[in-house]
């Protein structure tokens, strides 16, 4: 019985810290998304290889753009 417990106690543990982690990344990742602007997201995007030459240009020509 002693054994059921302390297995328990350490799935409950691994969990609890599993889930520690998740929310903490995913809470640093929407603050990231929100303290970047979109000219910062299409300079990143580009730098990273999402998004080609002409839908970056095309994209920052649409930003500069009043509507």
């Amino acid at each position: 019985m002693s054994r059921i417990l302390m297995l328990l106690f350490v799935i409950a543990v691994i969990a609890v810290v599993v889930l520690g982690v998740t929310m903490a990344v995913r809470a640093s990742a929407a603050r990231r998304s929100i303290a970047e602007s979109p000219r910062e997201i299409l300079k990143r995007r580009y730098a990273a290889g999402e998004i080609d030459e002409d839908e970056y240009l095309r994209r920052m020509s649409g930003l500069s753009q009043d509507w």
